[in-house]
């Protein structure tokens, strides 16, 4: 499939580089079926259904960001995925200065050895000393911003709460799970009112969910992996829900992504913990939920591809436009939309 079949142009202005405030005030353009509407997230309780059921991504952003030198040459750091105790995935700016072996000094004394490069566009790097990762990164590192935001103005101390969930409890993403940024107690007490349920799985969001497409075809895109795990108690209630008749509507591409991967071909969900590579364009059959609720995506982007595999290319097109002429924010400080395709 032509990977230009999901471009569209954007106005810059368009591009969030704070959120809403309060999260719950953002806009929320709803797709239900045929029908479009402009809505807040706090209209949500009115746009489903009692019976249906939310489920969020609990991982929490560490800070993955790291700026650093190889000598006289300034390196950037992108912590990816975790290899092990001391050693990530990482993707480097100015790595043509950096080969395997060399040190990489960042600030406050933390340093990190570079090892290979990868298939993924990245390398390994292994953090020096005896201090828990954990410790160097709160040290050295800064929330990691999506590039379109960071491009356009420094991290500061409010990105530290903006760029994080209020379900934020596994660590280990480098990205933020963004269309539950949109939640507030307040929201989410006025969901369990209405009757909508909610549930939790882990998916640690990966820098690489901000890279490209360079293919000019989907089919020679090769997905970047991350690493989720559903548990057998969630995945049974949520196989509750759909048996009595509600909807799992996902908060999130990364929520999708991992429900898919855990669903059999009857759609139901089993266990899963592993890496998951699952990459959804039009024509994939959906097997475990029945509506998500997203942020706007980037043009060209394996996410937008992904929503068009859920409400059909054109619709999604036109309701981008529509979004776009009506003032909607988009990426990932940006506006909402709730997409319940007819079923």
């Amino acid at each position: 499939m032509r990977v230009d079949l999901f471009d569209f142009d954007l106005p810059p202005e368009r591009i969030a580089l704070r959120p809403a405030s309060p999260r719950d005030a953002a806009r929320m353009l709803v797709l239900n079926g045929d029908a479009t509407r402009d809505c807040v997230v706090s209209d949500l309780p009115a746009q489903v259904r009692a019976g249906d059921c939310l489920v969020f991504n609990d991982t929490r952003v560490i800070p993955a960001q790291l700026e650093g030198r190889r000598g006289d040459a300034k390196v950037g750091v992108t912590l990816h995925k975790r290899l092990g105790p001391r050693d990530w995935q990482v993707f480097v700016r100015n790595a043509k200065r950096v080969r395997p072996g060399d040190v990489i000094a960042f600030a406050d004394g933390v340093e990190a050895r570079a090892g290979e490069r990868d298939a993924d566009g990245g390398m390994a790097l292994s953090f020096l000393g005896d201090e828990p990762v954990e410790l160097l990164l709160e040290r050295a590192g800064q929330m990691p911003l999506p590039p379109y935001i960071a491009s356009k103005r420094p991290t500061d101390a409010r990105d530290r709460d903006d760029y994080q969930t209020m379900f934020a409890r596994e660590p280990g993403a480098v990205a933020a799970p963004t269309a539950a940024l949109h939640f507030t107690p307040r929201l989410l007490a006025a969901l369990d009112t209405a009757g909508i349920g909610h549930e939790t799985l882990t998916l640690h969001v990966g820098a690489g969910t901000f890279l490209p497409v360079k293919a000019d075809d989907t089919a020679d895109h090769r997905m970047h992996a991350e690493w989720g795990r559903i548990d057998a108690a969630t995945a049974g209630r949520l196989n509750a829900v759909r048996a009595a008749g509600g909807r799992v509507i996902a908060v999130g591409t990364t929520s999708l992504r991992l429900l898919e991967s855990a669903a059999d071909a009857d759609g139901l969900l089993r266990p899963f913990e592993d890496e998951t590579r699952i990459f959804i364009t039009p024509g994939y059959r959906f097997r475990a939920i029945d509506g998500l609720m997203t942020n706007f995506h980037l043009p060209r982007s394996t996410l937008f591809m992904l929503v068009s595999a859920l409400m059909g290319t054109g619709r999604m097109q036109a309701a981008y436009a529509h979004a776009i002429a009506a003032g909607y924010r988009f990426y990932s400080y940006g506006d909402a939309s709730l997409l319940l395709p007819e079923r």
